[in-house]
Formats: structure tokens, sequence, C-alpha cells
């Protein structure tokens, strides 16, 4: 055990005192604060690394946990960074394939609009020489 990286023990740290426990207690959802996690295991200034260790595919994979969500700021990268978990069943899991941003279930739908204009390019270029109005500036 003396040649754990900080990686290794965020990730040992995490499993005994959150994962371990849910599971005997039978609970399907863990949370988890990064900075609650980078003070227990007695680190300095190593949020990020924390951060890293908590959302990585290794730990995912160990601990047959899908990551649901995380909440914090937009970076991801703070001690009030929490992590939401879900528990797989043992012989479970996690898929390879992250679930689809449902966003992207957008893209192409206005392909055949933009087509009947002259394509993307062409509507962009006459909305850009028309922009200012007759008359007006440039």
């Amino acid at each position: 055990m003396a040649n754990l990286t900080h990686a290794d023990l965020v990730r040992e740290y995490a499993r005994l005192e959150y994962i371990e426990p849910a599971k005997a207690r039978q609970e399907s959802t863990i949370r988890i604060v990064a900075g609650d996690v980078q003070k227990a295991v007695r680190l300095s200034n190593r949020v990020p690394l924390v951060c890293q260790a908590l959302k990585s595919r290794k730990f995912l994979n160990e601990n047959h946990l899908i990551l649901e969500k995380w909440e914090g700021p937009p970076s991801g990268i703070s001690t009030t960074v929490t992590f939401i978990y879900r528990l797989l069943d043992e012989g479970q899991q996690p898929s390879a394939k992250p679930p689809e941003w449902p966003f992207l279930r957008l893209r192409g739908i206005a392909k055949e609009v933009f087509s009947d204009l002259g394509g993307g390019e062409e509507f962009l270029r006459k909305e850009r020489e028309q922009f200012y109005g007759p008359g007006e500036g440039s």
C-alpha cells in the first residue's frame, strides 16, 4: 500500500467511507462532496485531482457506479462540487457509451428548410447582407 498515488487514496477513501456503507444500507444513490474528501484524506490545494479521481472511469467501473450528475460551478472543479452516483448491481457494468445529450437530437432538424433556401451558408450570407436594412450602415 506504500505506492498509492493521491488519486488512489481519494478513490479508496470514497469506496470505504461512502460506497461500501451505501451498499450495506442498500441505497441506490450516493452523494460525495469533493471538499469533504479532500479534507478527509488531508490533501491541500488538490481539488482538481479529487474531482478527477471521483469522476474517473476507473472509479466508476471498480465500484459499479454511474455518475448520474454533478452539481457545482461550470468548471466542475471546486470543493463544493457534489457528485451523485447510482449504484449498479454487482454483475452490471456501466455502459461504455455515455448517455446522449438531449440537445444533440435537434441536430439536422432544419436541414430541409435550409436546403430550400440554397443551403445554410447561402441563407446566412443573405441575412448578413440585409441585416442593416436599406440605406443604413454596412
